[in-house]
């Protein structure tokens, strides 16, 4: 059956890239985590969902194989002296699927989109540095106010409201990226349905078999498509990362961005230089709900991150592929030059646990009167692993730990969404590397992300300061005096700091480590 877009008919088109030979196609069997909540760039939040949007879509910028920045639609931009005033010049040949130009103007819709209100955007404080945009997604301006416009098809200006040094590198993330207005317009929230799709990416959306897997498909009309090697992708969810690993031994999958950890040493000796372990910009962390009667006293919660031995955590559960947390900003983050960590780091476990013991029993807690516990997860080995040991690190110091697990998709969406929870596992991965792409996630009014309910005034009144302050080193001391309060306070409790683990099959070229596990398809191509 043919499909339309307007008047633009392009079944042909994807039929040359999605129907070939079984010897002639290309195809790249790619193991994502999870199945995506949704692929609306503006309601997504999730790198799992990430990895398949920039496939799809491309900004204005976009990441290389390394994961640097790149010229995407806009093949260049200029900055004022002022570092307020960005003009983006557009690619003549930059096209969406249906064979349309991508034009400044698909811009502007898109970042209106995302800031207004009724869009119901987790991530659109992430845009924030953009002129108005705060005061738009919080609907006290019309989205026309945004710093953005057309000055024609070729032509984009974004205006800033204060300085903002890692802005470019805002522009990659999947928040960014564009949606083509006249798909929206005509199809609403249906407007990612395979059937109804236009993307300006490297792949096109073909299915998505919920549970199975996602398919895309070359886009002939991407501007550098001659030098995509891949025909079709698919996306496996892979929450199973035992199975994948299976998976990726028997020759099905290409790729799979897990590992079950308790079967590391085997992985090491098996797959050898096929198992990749590299730096990641991220902090894995349980979120403790600040509302919940029973864990609104902090020193509760500071027993809690006290007793919980990181080290045991990171060799034994996790195999030596993450490390300690004792800050919730990883280290070797760029703009941070005194960072700072929690007050306990140094004592020694045991020390740690009486202390917190005596916490807990002022508190009225012991083992005969435990304090009770739901601790929430998203299904994965790895998860429940280390909810199980830290169950047991607790249960020492009077805590009785009950586990819940749900797959990702409700996981996530139960958390951002209010639900109600004691104890819940999270992550995050840096978008860009610079301090606030994690301490902004704790801000009071941050409803998508502070999961922990935290609310601490002087806490916003110090990130709000640091988003005008042009000044490097004065704002880092702003972001530290922050991130201290935040560590005194403890919505969160910090467990270990990312690693990368990645199977990388030995037929695969182009996949190329770095720290944001970032691994476009446009680069990778996969060999007999």
């Amino acid at each position: 059956m043919a499909i339309k877009f307007g008047t633009t008919t392009i079944a042909a088109l994807l039929l040359a890239a999605s129907s070939l030979s079984a010897a002639g196609e290309t195809v790249y069997n790619r193991g994502n985590s999870a199945d995506p909540e949704t692929l609306d760039q503006h309601k997504t939040s999730t790198t799992y969902e990430a990895h398949i949007l920039r496939d799809l879509y491309e900004g204005l910028v976009a990441y290389s194989a390394a994961g640097k920045i790149i010229p995407g639609a806009a093949i260049s931009w200029d900055v004022s002296a002022d570092g307020l005033v960005y003009t983006f010049k557009m690619r003549e040949d930059a096209k969406w699927s249906n064979g349309d130009p991508v034009v400044a103007g698909d811009f502007v819709f898109s970042l209106r989109r995302i800031m207004d209100p009724a869009t119901g955007a987790k991530y659109a404080n992430v845009l924030y540095p953009i002129n108005n945009a705060e005061a738009v997604n919080g609907g006290k301006l019309a989205v026309e106010e945004l710093g953005v416009k057309a000055l024609d098809d070729k032509n984009l200006q974004i205006t800033l409201h204060a300085p903002t040094p890692y802005f470019i590198e805002l522009l990659a993330h999947q928040s960014a990226l564009p949606v083509s207005p006249k798909t929206v317009k005509q199809f609403g929230s249906e407007f990612v349905r395979p059937e109804n799709i236009v993307t300006n990416g490297a792949f096109t959306l073909q299915s998505f078999v919920p549970n199975d897997a996602i398919t895309a498909v070359k886009n002939p009309f991407f501007h550098d498509a001659q030098n995509v090697k891949i025909d079709k992708v698919k996306y496996y969810p892979t929450e199973d990362r035992g199975a994948a690993m299976r998976r990726f031994e028997a020759g099905e999958l290409d790729t799979n961005n897990d590992v079950p950890l308790e079967q590391v040493d085997y992985l090491r000796e098996t797959f050898k230089d096929q198992f990749h372990v590299a730096p990641y910009l991220g902090t894995y962390y349980y979120a403790i709900n600040t509302k919940n009667e029973k864990l609104a006293d902090r020193d509760v919660r500071r027993a809690l991150s006290m007793v919980i031995d990181r080290d045991y955590l990171s060799e034994e559960i996790w195999g030596g592929t993450m490390l300690p947390a004792v800050s919730y900003v990883p280290p070797g983050i760029n703009n941070y030059y005194n960072p700072p960590k929690t007050s306990w780091a140094d004592m020694d476990i045991l020390d740690r646990e009486d202390e917190a013991r005596e916490i807990l029993a002022a508190k009225g807690y012991s083992e005969d009167n435990p304090l009770d516990v739901e601790i929430r997860y998203n299904t994965s080995e790895n998860h429940k692993n280390t909810a199980v040991a830290i169950a047991d690190m607790w249960r020492s110091i009077g805590v009785n730990a009950t586990l819940l697990n749900t797959d990702a998709k409700t996981h996530y969406a139960h958390l951002r969404d209010g639900g109600n929870f004691d104890v819940a596992r999270a992550g995050w991965v840096g978008d860009y590397s610079d301090p606030q792409n994690f301490l902004f996630l704790n801000e009071s009014d941050n409803l998508g992300f502070n999961y922990a309910r935290f609310n601490n005034k002087t806490y916003d009144e110090l990130m709000k300061k640091a988003a005008v302050t042009v000044d490097l080193k004065e704002r880092s001391k702003l972001l530290e005096q922050a991130e201290e309060i935040f560590l005194t306070e403890v919505p969160n409790i910090s467990l270990l700091y990312y690693s990368s683990k990645n199977l990388v099959a030995d037929r695969v070229s182009g996949f190329e480590d770095n720290v944001l596990d970032v691994h476009p398809s446009r680069f990778i191509s996969v060999g007999n």
